[in-house]
């Protein structure tokens, strides 16, 4: 899912369980999981429409604040 939709499904007041864990790919790095209910699950994707990672915990929650996230799950 990419940030705008994030943003514009959070402002209609959808609620996410937002999960932080290690890139499978890189273990150095980390992916923002997304749960929605009946099983769906979206991961944070750029325009290109790959999955972003984050070197940086600290990064990766600033980002997560701009979105309008207030919680989030880490996974290590």
């Amino acid at each position: 899912m990419q940030r705008d939709e994030v943003k514009t499904r959070h402002a209609e007041g959808v609620v996410f369980d937002t999960h932080v864990i290690a890139n499978p790919a890189n273990t150095r790095e980390w992916i923002v999981f997304f749960k929605k209910g009946a099983g769906r699950s979206f991961f944070l994707v750029g325009d290109n429409e790959e999955v972003e990672s984050f070197a940086q915990l600290d990064t990766l929650i600033d980002q997560l604040k701009t979105l309008g996230i207030k919680s989030a799950e880490i996974h290590f």
